[in-house]
């Protein structure tokens, strides 16, 4: 190691120590087998939690039902058959589509109006049955086309509702 001698006595000085420090601070180790554990093992644990909050907060049912080829139900509302009546439940079921169905057994023209709305289809003409002690008054009876006939978005659905 040579040392400086052409310059002001601190310019001098200067040079030397940072010299001195270079030459003698040890290479730094690194264990970059310990640091791709680690880095792997924060990446598990950042996708564990994110799964988790999606889970709790509702996502996760997307998740675990979206390569689910199994029909998909919504607002099933239990039958409440009497011996020798003609309730047919899948005179109440839209079928959009091979996967989605759709229940409207039971529920009020506001609500069957929305969800019509919702599922880009067009609502047809509303008539009243007599549906005897099974069927609350204003909610939907049945439902035409409904299933197995699927429907296609703007498809025009008629609505027959419990008259009271």
């Amino acid at each position: 190691m040579t040392r400086r001698t052409d310059g002001t006595p601190f310019e001098e000085e200067l040079v030397n120590a940072m010299n001195d420090l270079a030459n003698s601070a040890a290479a730094p180790a690194f264990d970059s087998a310990g640091i791709a554990r680690k880095t792997r093992r924060r990446r598990k644990t950042a996708i564990a939690g994110f799964a988790a909050a999606l889970i709790v907060a509702g996502g996760g049912t997307a998740i675990a039902t979206g390569g689910s080829d199994a029909p998909r139900t919504e607002n099933v509302v239990p039958a409440t058959s009497t011996p020798g009546s003609t309730y047919n439940p899948a005179a109440t079921v839209v079928m959009e589509g091979s996967k989605y169905k759709y229940e409207f057994g039971g529920i009020s023209l506001d609500f069957a109006q929305q969800r019509l709305a919702k599922m880009e289809l067009k609502q047809g003409t509303v008539t009243k049955t007599d549906c005897g002690k099974n069927g609350k008054p204003g909610t939907v009876a049945s439902v035409d086309p409904h299933e197995p006939t699927v429907v296609a978005k703007g498809a025009t659905i008629n609505l027959t509702l419990c008259a009271g």
